[in-house]
C-alpha cells in the first residue's frame, strides 16, 4: 500500500468535531466474509457480477477456522434452485434432476436418522457388556452382559435375581470362592484393572488418532452451527474413534454419560453423508440445516425423546432453524428412534434403559418440596458451572495440561477405588438412575425398597404402600448422601478430560439422588405425622401419598436444567422418558427455579461457558445488549491506529498486489475508487484474489507483474505497449455491509446475530471510515461485561486464536490430525505491532487443543 500525501488525504471528522480520523488496516480475521455471491456464482436479483465469465474454481470457497457468509451462502442456493427450475421443463432427465434435488434433503436426513440409531444401539449394547465385565463374565455366552446372562437360568431367586451359575464373578474364575476377604479384595484389583485399562486405551486412541474426538461436542457442535469452520471436526475419523473411545470411556466408570457425545456422533453421520449430495456439500448454510436435523436425531437416540430432540435442536444447539429444518429434524429424529427401537439395546422393549411409569397423583403441597428441588438444581448448576470452568482454565495454563494421558489414568484410578466400595457409585450411571426413578412394588428387591411390615417387623414387602422404613433403606440413604457428595465432587474434574465426556446423565444422577433422599424423607415425614394440617386433608392412614421416584425424576431434571439452563427441551425429554402428562406441571416449576436461581449466579450454561473459554467467535441470540454505545466507539481504525489497507480500484498492478498480500495478513481489503475519493466501491477477499491470480497465470496468457488489475466492468485506457490487464471483478462484493457512524450498537449487534455477518463496514456519506467485525463485537461485549462484573475472568485471557489454513503464497499449510501448523509470529506482528487493530495476534498461540501432540 503506497504512502499518501497529507494534503490530498480528506478523511472526514467524528460529528464535525474536527479530529482527524485516521483508516486502520483491517483486522486480518475480521474482514473475512462479504455479501454477494462469490465465487463465481451470479444473483439474478443483484447483478453484480460479471456473467460473461467462466467461474474461478476455489473462490467463494473457505479457510478452517473461518465463519461462512450467511447471506453470500442463501444467494448462492436460491441461484442453483433458479437454475433448476429454469431447466427441469427441457427434458425428461433435467426434470429427473429437479425432482432428486427436491427429495435430497429428505434423504440425507433419513440416511443421517438410519445411521445415527444404528450406532446408539451398537453403542449402548456394547457399554453394557464392557461394564459388567469388569464384575465377571458370562461363561455359556462371552457376548451376553451380567442380565442377559441369568435370563434363562432356572436356579436366580427374588432376592438375589442378578445371580446365576452362568455368571462368575473374576474372583470365582480366578480364586475358586466367591466370597470372603480375598473375593472381595480380587473383584476390587479386577474393577480397578479394567477401569484404568478402558480410560488409558479410550484417551490414547483419542490423542493419536482424533483429537477431536475428545469432550462433549455440544459446545463445538453449536459453534459449527453458528457458521463457524472446524474442519475433520466431523469427519469419518472422528466418527469411529468417538465411537469407539465413548463405548471404553462409559464402561471405565468414569463420571460421564453417552448422551451429549452422542448429538457429536450424529452430526458427524449428519456431515458425511451431505458430502453425497451437492446441494449440501457445495454450500456451508445449506450443511448445517442438516446438521441440526442430525443433532436432533442424536438425542432422541440418546433420551428415546424424538419431540424432545426437535426442540433440543431448536432451543439449544441450532443458529438458524427455519421451518423446513423443523419438519426434517422431526423426521431425522423418528427414523433413527425407529431403529433404536428395533435394535432393542436394553431389551426391555423400550428406547431407555430408565423408563418408568408412576400410577400415584401428586398433591399441590408437593409444589414446595419440588420448588426447593430446583433451587438445589440451580445452585449445582451455578457451582459446577464456576468449578469446573476454574479447573479447565487452570488446566489450560499449567503443566499438568500437557500431559492429558496421566490426567485421565488419575481421575479414572480415584473414581475406581472410591466408587468400589458403594454399591450405588459402583454401578453403571444409567442404571443408578433407573433404580432411583423406580417405584417401590411387589417385584422390587432394591435396598430402597426395604421397608418393615407392619404386621410381623419384618423386612418383607407388603402392598401397603404406606409404610415405616427398615434398617435397608436407612442405610441406602447413607450410601446415597456419599454417593451425591463422591457425583459432585468428581463429575467437576471429569468434565473436560481428552476421552469423550456427556454431562447429561451425572447431572441427572446427582439430581436422582438428592431428589430421591427428599422423597423418602417426605414420605416417612408424611408416616409419622399423617395428623399434621400439611398431610391429613389429603393423605389418608394407609393411602399411597408420596412417590419418592417421582421425586427423583424432578431432581434429576432440576439438576440439568440448571447445568445447561434448558427450559422446554429438557421437560418434554423428560416427560417422554415417563410417559406420563400429570407431572409436567412438577417438572415444569422445577425447571423454571432451576434455571432462576442459576440465572441469578450467571446467566451462562455449560456449554455457553465452555464456548467462552475456548474462544470460539459464538454470538449468543440469548443475550441482550442494553448499552447506548455507537458504531463509531466500536470499529477499528482507532485514532491511534495505523490507516486502513485498502485497494483502489483501477490503478494497481499485480506486482503491487501482491506485495500487499505478502505484506499483510489480512483475509480482506475494501475497494476503494481512489487514493482522493475513498469512494466505497466493493470487498475483496485476499484468498479469492490470491486464487484469481494463480488461476489467470495459469489460464490466461499475457498477465505479467506489471499487469493492471482492475474490479471495474471495464477496462481503463492503457497504453498501447501496455501488457495485458487482469480482471477481477467476478470476485468483487459489491454490496458489502455497510453502517453509518452513527448507527447504534444495539442495532448493529443484531445485525450481526440475525444475518450471520462477519464483517461490517463503517461509513460517513460513502467514505468509508473503518470496520467492525465480529471479534470487535466480541471484544466490546466482554469489555461492558468487565464494567459490570470486574472480578469475571477476561475473553481476552482464555480465547483459543486459530492460524489461518493457507500461507501469504495462497497454499495451504501442513496439517496435522486435521490441525494445520504456524510459526508464531517473531517480528512483531503477531501481537499488532503493526497497528492492525487487535486482529494480527490471531496468530501468536499454537493450537494446543488440537494438536496431538499437545493435546
Amino acid at each position: 500500500m503506497e504512502e499518501e500525501d497529507a494534503a490530498a488525504d480528506p478523511y472526514l471528522p467524528y460529528d464535525g468535531g474536527g479530529d482527524t480520523i485516521p483508516l486502520q488496516e483491517i483486522p486480518k480475521r475480521g474482514s473475512n466474509y462479504a455479501m454477494s455471491n462469490g465465487g463465481g456464482a451470479p444473483s439474478s436479483t443483484t447483478h453484480l457480477l460479471d456473467f460473461l465469465e467462466e467461474p474461478i474454481p476455489g473462490v467463494g470457497t473457505y479457510d478452517d477456522f473461518h465463519t461462512i457468509d450467511w447471506v453470500r451462502e442463501k444467494c448462492k442456493d436460491r441461484e442453483r434452485h433458479r437454475k433448476i427450475n429454469s431447466k427441469k421443463k427441457e427434458s425428461a432427465w433435467e426434470f429427473t434432476k429437479s425432482l432428486y434435488d427436491a427429495w435430497s434433503g429428505w434423504l440425507v436426513v433419513t440416511l443421517t436418522g438410519l445411521a445415527s440409531g444404528a450406532l446408539a444401539g451398537l453403542i449402548d449394547i456394547a457399554a453394557d457388556w464392557m461394564n459388567d465385565l469388569k464384575e465377571g463374565v458370562c461363561l455359556s455366552a462371552m457376548w451376553f452382559n451380567h442380565e442377559q446372562c441369568c435370563w434363562t437360568s432356572n436356579e436366580t431367586t427374588f432376592a438375589e435375581r442378578d445371580k446365576c451359575p452362568q455368571w462368575k464373578s473374576w474372583a470365582e474364575l480366578i480364586l475358586g470362592q466367591a466370597e470372603g476377604p480375598g473375593s472381595y479384595i480380587m473383584n476390587y484389583f479386577m474393577y480397578i484393572y479394567w477401569a484404568l485399562s478402558f480410560a488409558f486405551l479410550a484417551v490414547c486412541l483419542v490423542k493419536v488418532f482424533a483429537p477431536y474426538a475428545c469432550g462433549s461436542g455440544i459446545p463445538e457442535i453449536k459453534t459449527i452451527l453458528s457458521g463457524f469452520i472446524i474442519r475433520g471436526y466431523l469427519g469419518k475419523w472422528t466418527l469411529m474413534i468417538k465411537t469407539i473411545t465413548l463405548v471404553l470411556a462409559v464402561a471405565s466408570g468414569l463420571s460421564l454419560g453417552k448422551e451429549g457425545p452422542l448429538v457429536h456422533v450424529a452430526c458427524c453421520c449428519g456431515n458425511i453423508f451431505s458430502y453425497l449430495f451437492p446441494k449440501y456439500s457445495k454450500n456451508e448454510a445449506k450443511k448445517r440445516e442438516v446438521l441440526s436435523a442430525a443433532s436432533a436425531a442424536g438425542v432422541s437416540v440418546a433420551f428415546g425423546a424424538p419431540i424432545g430432540g426437535v426442540l433440543f435442536s431448536l432451543e439449544e444447539v441450532s443458529y438458524y432453524f427455519p421451518l423446513k429444518t423443523l419438519w426434517r429434524s422431526f423426521f431425522a429424529a423418528l427414523v433413527a428412534a425407529f431403529v433404536l427401537r428395533s435394535i432393542n439395546p436394553f431389551g426391555n422393549s423400550r428406547l431407555v434403559l430408565f423408563y418408568v411409569e408412576y400410577h400415584t397423583p401428586w398433591y399441590l403441597f408437593e409444589l414446595i418440596p419440588f420448588i426447593l428441588l430446583g433451587v438445589f438444581g440451580g445452585l449445582w448448576g451455578a457451582f459446577f458451572i464456576r468449578a469446573n470452568i476454574a479447573w479447565c482454565r487452570r488446566r489450560k495454563s499449567t503443566r499438568f495440561g500437557k500431559y492429558p494421558v496421566l490426567e485421565v489414568i488419575l481421575v479414572a484410578a480415584i473414581t475406581a477405588v472410591v466408587a468400589f466400595p458403594n454399591p450405588y457409585t459402583r454401578q453403571n450411571t444409567s442404571e443408578l438412575i433407573k433404580e432411583l426413578f423406580t417405584d417401590c412394588g411387589p417385584l422390587e428387591s432394591s435396598q430402597l425398597c426395604q421397608y418393615r411390615s407392619q404386621m410381623n417387623g419384618s423386612k418383607a414387602f407388603t402392598d401397603n404402600p404406606n409404610r415405616p422404613a427398615g434398617p435397608g433403606v436407612y442405610a441406602a440413604m447413607w450410601q446415597l448422601c456419599l454417593a451425591l457428595i463422591f457425583k459432585i465432587i468428581m463429575t467437576i474434574f471429569t468434565f473436560g478430560l481428552k476421552v469423550p465426556s456427556g454431562l447429561f446423565i451425572p447431572s441427572m444422577a446427582i439430581g436422582a439422588i438428592a431428589g430421591r433422599i427428599v422423597g423418602i424423607a417426605m414420605e416417612q415425614l408424611a408416616y409419622y405425622h399423617h395428623d399434621w394440617f400439611l398431610f391429613k386433608e389429603w393423605c389418608e392412614v394407609g393411602a399411597d401419598c408420596i412417590t419418592p421416584g417421582l421425586y427423583a425424576m424432578v431432581g434429576a431434571a432440576a439438576c440439568l436444567g440448571g447445568v445447561t439452563r434448558m427450559t422446554v427441551s429438557l421437560v418434554v425429554i423428560v416427560f417422554e422418558l415417563t410417559g406420563g402428562l400429570e407431572y409436567i406441571v412438577p417438572l415444569m416449576a422445577a425447571v423454571m427455579t432451576s434455571k432462576w436461581v442459576g440465572d441469578a449466579f450467571g446467566r451462562e450454561g455449560i456449554y455457553e461457558a465452555h464456548i467462552r473459554l475456548n474462544g470460539y467467535p459464538f454470538l449468543d441470540a440469548k443475550e441482550e445488549f442494553t448499552h447506548t454505545t455507537l458504531a463509531r466507539e466500536v470499529m477499528r481504525p482507532r485514532r491511534s491506529d495505523p490507516p486502513l489497507a485498502v485497494l483502489t480500484q483501477d490503478d494497481l498492478t499485480v506486482e503491487e498486489l501482491q506485495a500487499v498480500i505478502n505484506e499483510t495478513s489480512y483475509n480482506g481489503f475494501p475497494v476503494i475508487v481512489s487514493k482522493e475519493s475513498q469512494r466505497l466501491v466493493g470487498f475483496a477477499l485476499r484468498r479469492d484474489i490470491t486464487i484469481a491470480i494463480e488461476n489467470a497465470r495459469r489460464k490466461q496468457e499475457g498477465i505479467m507483474l506489471n499487469s493492471r488489475v482492475y474490479f471495474t466492468q471495464h477496462a481503463p485506457t492503457l497504453p498501447a505497449d501496455s501488457p495485458r490487464p487482469l480482471k477481477l471483478r467476478s470476485i468483487l462484493d459489491m454490496s458489502p455491509f455497510t453502517v453509518t457512524d452513527h448507527t447504534p450498537m444495539e442495532i448493529v449487534v443484531d445485525i450481526f446475530r440475525k444475518l450471520g455477518l462477519r464483517q461490517c463496514l463503517v461509513t460517513h456519506n460513502g467514505i468509508v471510515l473503518g470496520i467492525i467485525t465480529k471479534k470487535n463485537i466480541l471484544e466490546h461485549l466482554e469489555e461492558l461485561k468487565q464494567q459490570e462484573e470486574p472480578l469475571a475472568t477476561s475473553w481476552y485471557y482464555h480465547k483459543k486464536r486459530y492460524p489461518p489454513s493457507h500461507g501469504s503464497n495462497g497454499k495451504p499449510r501442513p496439517r496435522v490430525h486435521h490441525v494445520q501448523l504456524i510459526r508464531s509470529f517473531q517480528d512483531g506482528r503477531g501481537r499488532g505491532g503493526d497497528g492492525g487493530g487487535g486482529e494480527e495476534e490471531e496468530e501468536e498461540e499454537e493450537v494446543c487443543l488440537l494438536d496431538g501432540a499437545n493435546l
